[in-house]
């Protein structure tokens, strides 16, 4: 039996945008300010999963990952640095834009592991809210992917059956973690294939 859709399960790093704080954008930043870079991955480690589940402030973070000594650069420079990391990736957010158009019966909503700040800047500097109807990110529920209870929660949120919902999620494991909960996922490796996805599923 084929189920409706009603709810479209998205991530935003990886799939709309890059990752707000990968490790790439820290290898980078480890460079441009002059940064062990070993050291400071090994404190970010250490603590960003606190930060990412809306713990404790930006400020907090970089007080245990980048000013543990005096720098000759300034913590806004540092911040600023890290929004400019957040960049849209080619085709998909403007698609899925005029997709959810098309389908206005379904809803769109966000499950994503984000940090309180990068979250909000994102979310504003990208304007996802002309594509996403809620988000539901780590920070503000106390939960990070891929814990089931998020996945539960979301269930909860959209009041919708597993069954009738589908996710996209660049990420194997928490592609997989979604389809515990008994959402439809699917792992997004391109533009083309989740836009072939889509398309067929609504056929």
């Amino acid at each position: 039996m084929k189920h409706q859709i009603k709810i479209l399960f998205s991530d935003i790093g990886g799939v709309l945008l890059t990752n707000g704080w990968g490790h790439l954008s820290r290898m980078a930043a480890a460079k441009k300010f002059n940064l062990n870079y070993e050291e400071m991955d090994t404190l970010h480690d250490f603590i960003f999963n606190v930060y990412e589940m809306g713990k404790i402030t930006l400020d907090d973070y970089l007080n245990t990952v980048v000013f543990t000594e005096k720098r000759d650069f300034t913590r806004e420079e540092f911040k600023e640095f890290m929004y400019t990391q957040s960049v849209q990736l080619p085709d998909t957010l403007p698609w899925m834009i005029g997709w959810k158009n098309k389908h206005e019966n379904i809803k769109v909503i966000s499950i994503n592991n984000e940090p309180r700040e990068l979250n909000e800047y994102r979310i504003k500097k990208f304007k996802l809210h002309d594509f996403f109807d809620a988000f539901i990110s780590s920070c503000e529920v106390g939960m990070r992917k891929p814990d089931p209870g998020i996945f539960l929660l979301a269930l909860g949120i959209a009041q919708a059956k597993p069954e009738e919902c589908i996710y996209f999620d660049d990420r194997f494991m928490l592609v997989e973690a979604a389809k515990k909960a008994g959402i439809r996922a699917y792992q997004h490796t391109s533009f083309e294939n989740t836009k072939k996805i889509m398309e067929e599923l609504m056929q």
